[in-house]
């Protein structure tokens, strides 16, 4: 059965089947050709699939990401990161990356900051003579914060499958999602230096107040998620909802940006982009429960402790596999594919699922700007009018320096297990 599974499972998606529905299909054909079990098994593995009250929060965080979008956050996120760094060498590239990690605390999606963030800041850019695809490739890769900094979708997500805690995952993005915007900015300033890119207008204390004035309640938000989890005011799903209600008092009674009217359409994209990931949910744990079913996981286990028992080899062998996977599979789409079979491999190696859950988010989020099928790459290329192949190149320092920053996890694990390890929840 297990061939069969996935022979249809590739042959599907060569045919350019949807991910979800090709998960679905192969699920079935597997059954009918190999097992005499009711097909009403599949029935109730889709139902149990998103039968979970933690997979909530994940409308309410994608909403009140689009609520605050629209509500004027990005402007004002980008007006603060200008006025603190001022005219930095590359000022208007970290000036991107700044505040794609703000934003990244607010929406918990890569293209979602992405498009936020580069629609503001890519054109400036251009116009003080960036290169554009560089200009595309600084807020493409300055996106990939927005999936793991908490609140993070895909984290919610890993939580679910594995049933680890999401408030405890939330704490353990928070140091590797500072060390990504680091790392990004290190690029930023080689680059810009190289190539004489200056910055904005100069900082001034002026300047700092008005932008924390007009950012104050923005910035307030993931410190109201964040403390509220930590403090055990209420639990991630909780979270969510709180985001979405002070979304909607500060887009609509504070900034004055949020009408009544465009509630509507931001309620229709929210209801589709659940629809997709719930699908996908669902389909996917028809496919993991047949992988169990043939003891797929056990037998690749097996298989990889008979290379090395050394945690260290381990992950390293992993995040080779996950470096690939991302390379083709959305972010979401590979979590739910690939943590039902390296996370036995994780539990037999004695490695925390905290820190293995971060560091797998951490390097899937590279595949958002690794063709191809990188999305973060695709909304930069529409923003800055550009070629996927060049910004592809200009993306590359990107990627090594991401890379750079999976190895420190690995090797300083206490990075990512600090703060998780001083809760009580």
């Amino acid at each position: 059965m297990g061939i069969t599974l996935f022979v249809a499972f590739f042959a599907l998606v060569a045919l350019s089947v949807p991910i979800a529905i090709a998960l679905g299909l192969s699920s079935v054909i597997a059954l009918v050709l190999h097992s005499h079990t009711s097909l009403m098994v599949i029935v109730q593995k889709v139902y149990g699939g998103v039968d979970s009250f933690t997979l909530m929060a994940i409308p309410f965080f994608i909403l009140a990401g689009a609520v605050m979008s629209s509500g004027g956050v990005s402007k004002r996120l980008v007006d603060l990161a200008g006025a603190i760094l001022g005219k930095t060498t590359g000022g208007l590239a970290q000036v991107t990356t700044v505040a794609c990690t703000f934003f990244g605390a607010i929406s918990g999606s890569a293209p979602a900051t992405t498009a936020a963030i580069g629609s503001v800041m890519v054109k400036p850019m251009v116009e003080k003579g960036y290169e554009p695809a560089y200009a595309a490739a600084v807020a493409a890769a300055s996106g990939t914060i927005g999936l793991l900094i908490p609140p993070s979708i895909t984290l919610v997500i890993y939580g679910v499958i594995t049933g680890t805690s999401i408030a405890k995952l939330f704490m353990g993005g928070v140091f590797p999602g500072l060390i990504m915007s680091a790392a990004i900015m290190a690029v930023n300033y080689l680059h810009c230096s190289r190539h004489d890119y200056r910055g904005g207008e100069p900082s001034s204390l002026g300047r700092v107040v008005t932008g924390a004035r007009r950012s104050v309640f923005a910035l307030m938000m993931p410190l109201i998620i964040l403390g509220g989890i930590y403090g055990g005011v209420f639990t991630p799903t909780e979270a969510a909802v709180v985001a979405v209600f002070y979304g909607l008092l500060v887009g609509i009674y504070i900034h004055r940006e949020l009408s009544l009217g465009q509630i509507p359409g931001i309620l229709l994209d929210t209801g589709k982009s659940t629809a997709v990931i719930m699908f996908l949910i669902a389909t996917a744990h028809i496919f993991s429960y047949l992988l169990a079913s043939e003891r797929i996981p056990e037998k690749l286990t097996v298989a990889m402790l008979g290379v090395s028992s050394d945690p260290h080899v381990l992950l390293a062998m992993i995040v080779v596999s996950l470096l690939v996977v991302g390379t083709f599979l959305d972010n979401a789409v590979a979590v739910v594919l690939m943590t039902p079979i390296f996370y036995p491999v994780i539990l037999q190696a004695g490695i925390d699922p905290i820190f293995f859950g971060v560091l797998m988010i951490l390097t899937l989020a590279i595949g958002q700007i690794t063709p191809p099928v990188g999305l973060c790459l695709f909304v930069a290329c529409n923003i800055a009018k550009v070629g996927i192949e060049r910004l592809s190149f200009r993306v590359l320092t990107y990627i090594l320096a991401l890379i750079l920053v999976v190895a420190i996890l690995i090797a300083i694990p206490e990075i990512i297990l600090a703060i998780p390890n001083s809760m009580d929840i």
